[in-house]
């Protein structure tokens, strides 16, 4: 299909489900949160079932042509996965730079990061099983993952990224066995810390993603726009992604009215070009989205663009998440329109 649309990752969790305000109040979670949820141990799994049912229909009824589970599941992006692994004491956490420059409380590791047990892939099989559309879930990068954490353990900053790496690879091709159509890993931190992202930082990408066959994407943003307020007029990490052995890069345009000239660079991948604005309230029109994706069109192939947003949606209220995908979605028509049909 020409155009298809799709989400990034996360869609609003419940208020009955997760306490927002407390939500939005801190810091994304690199630890464990559990004070996050309203919902007793023994009834949390299945209450994320029914909040999880709730996010696949919300994107099947907006008409996307790629869900996710819209990580209900996690209290943040990456610490689901990054706190399940061996060689991180969570009881004794240590202290990291947010990309913001706060300090926030991180696993610390202090043996070598292993991979215990299928982490996502419940998550993957629940999802594949309550949707006939392509499905698509996220799990955090080895370098975002590193710099989420405090090393007590390694020598060198190159050698823990590899083994994280080493643990993001075996997820991936678990996530690939059990019916993934497309898996993503979240590299948000490839852009805060760009100078580390080319020393050893793509290398560790590419270990995440060696041997696999299956569609894979990458996703590069300057952050949350509910946590990062300022942003950049351009990247600072984005065309050393050409060398990395992903299909697809995921991407914002909207918020940083990015200079779309560079997504040049990126030639021969799949772009999932973000159009929806996170930073504002209101419902895009169709013809803004139509207009934002029209930028990008003189530098990337139509069959090339994948719709989404500039990045997860978790911090918006639940009706205008759903109403901006519904409008993505009929921007996703008009350009089929004026460039051609699926």
């Amino acid at each position: 299909m020409l155009f298809p649309t799709t989400i990034v990752g996360s869609f609003p969790q419940p208020e009955w489900l997760i306490d927002r305000a407390k939500l939005a109040g801190r810091f994304p979670p690199r630890v464990r949160a559990q004070e996050l949820w309203r919902i007793p141990p023994p009834y949390l799994a299945e209450a994320q079932d029914d909040a999880t049912l709730i996010a696949i229909r919300a994107q099947e009824d907006a008409g996307l042509d790629i869900v996710s589970d819209g990580e209900i599941r996690r209290e943040s992006y990456s610490n689901r996965f990054a706190t399940a692994l061996e060689g991180v004491d969570l009881d004794n956490p240590g202290t990291a730079l947010d990309r913001s420059g706060h300090p926030n409380p991180v696993p610390r590791i202090v043996g070598r990061i292993r991979r215990m047990h299928a982490v996502e892939v419940d998550d993957l099989r629940f999802l594949r099983a309550n949707t006939d559309r392509m499905v698509k879930i996220t799990v955090p990068g080895p370098f975002t993952m590193l710099q989420q954490a405090q090393n007590d353990f390694y020598a060198s900053e190159e050698e823990a990224a590899m083994d994280y790496a080493a643990a993001v690879n075996e997820e991936i091709r678990d996530l690939f066995a059990a019916g993934a159509d497309v898996v993503q890993i979240d590299e948000p931190y490839m852009q805060a810390r760009p100078e580390k992202a080319r020393q050893y930082g793509l290398k560790a990408l590419n270990r995440a993603l060696d041997g696999i066959t299956g569609t894979t994407a990458v996703h590069i943003c300057f952050g949350y726009a509910a946590i990062i307020h300022e942003r950049p007029s351009g990247y600072s990490f984005l065309p050393e992604l050409a060398q990395c052995s992903c299909r697809q890069v995921s991407l914002e345009t909207a918020q940083s009215h990015l200079d779309c000239s560079v997504l040049q660079s990126l030639d021969g991948k799949r772009l999932m070009v973000g159009c929806i604005d996170l930073s504002d309230p209101n419902v895009e029109s169709v013809e803004t989205i139509v207009e934002r994706i029209e930028r990008a069109l003189p530098y990337v192939k139509p069959e090339n663009v994948i719709l989404a947003p500039d990045c997860g949606m978790k911090y918006l209220p639940r009706e205008t998440a759903f109403g901006k995908l519904r409008a993505m979605v009929e921007a996703a028509k008009v350009l089929r329109g004026r460039h051609g049909s699926a």
